[in-house]
């Protein structure tokens, strides 16, 4: 039997303190991936030990690479991947913003690398050496992706398949409790990151012509026909020819001036001469 120790006056097998040294490496490994590749991860976490094991391996091989000099920009080579693979403008993109939130050194809690998050497996197959460098990683992750596109034909597959592997999808989106709803997030993402259709400005109409009033029908124009006229003003008497012709009245006719005649001049008789005076 092994020897025991007491501590603090509880004997504890030899064999049990095996455990604590054997959790450290564990603990270390879970540290140095949630640190080193800025993710969550549980320091006690058993699962995907060898793949964080290699991902932590191939990230402190890829960093002496980058402190200097860093990395370009990741949205221009996702555009040329997309165009160059065929891949729906913004599908790829919105794949890497929910797989690294475009960080160039993430690391998953299960050892998946880079901004498209490739396992080493998968990186191996696609044949990038270092899974932590943009331009290969993000060419790789966009060439994964389309060969799912050509192999399933409908984007919400081709997604699933990204996520849970080719074999996991039989017609449907797998429901293992992940793969569901990062299908929701990736299309989610899609809607903000796909190019908008282009807005065509309309002309303004024209003004309408002012429409006519209706033509009345024959039953209503034979009514207002019937119906007296409000607004017309009643017409004058006819008067007789004879008051037509008669003079105007005394007041406004002024009377004919009256003509002046010369004295008639009475001739003179001899008889009323003077006599002549005698000499």
């Amino acid at each position: 039997m092994g020897r025991k120790r007491a501590v603090g006056g509880i004997e504890i097998p030899g064999w049990a303190w095996l455990v604590p040294c054997a959790l450290v490496p564990v603990v270390l490994l879970n540290l140095g991936v949630a640190w080193l590749g800025d993710t969550q991860v549980s320091p006690l976490s058993f699962s995907f030990l060898q793949t964080k094991a290699r991902a932590l391996g191939a990230y402190v091989a890829h960093r002496p690479e980058c402190v200097l000099d860093g990395h370009p920009p990741l949205e221009p080579l996702i555009e040329d991947t997309e165009r160059r693979h065929g891949i729906p403008p913004g599908l790829l993109k919105a794949l890497i913003q929910v797989e690294s939130e475009t960080r160039v050194h993430r690391i998953s809690p299960a050892g998946a690398m880079g901004p498209g998050q490739l396992m080493p497996d998968t990186a191996a197959l696609m044949r990038v050496e270092d899974p932590f460098d943009p331009a290969p990683s993000v060419n790789a992750s966009g060439r994964y992706l389309a060969e799912q596109l050509r192999r399933f034909r409908d984007v919400r597959l081709a997604v699933a398949a990204y996520n849970a592997g080719p074999g996991s999808v039989n017609g449907r989106v797998p429901r293992n409790g992940e793969t569901e709803f990062y299908v929701a997030k990736v299309l989610a993402a899609y809607e903000h990151t796909k190019p908008k259709a282009p807005v065509v400005a309309r002309r303004p109409a024209a003004e309408a012509p002012a429409k006519a009033a209706p033509a009345k029908t024959a039953p209503a124009a034979r009514a207002s026909a019937k119906a007296p006229v409000a607004h017309a003003t009643p017409k004058a008497p006819a008067t007789p020819a004879a008051a037509r012709k008669a003079p105007p009245s005394s007041a406004t006719v002024r009377p004919p001036a009256a003509k002046v005649t010369a004295p008639e001049k009475k001739p003179v008789l001899a008889s009323a001469r003077k006599p002549a005076a005698s000499h």
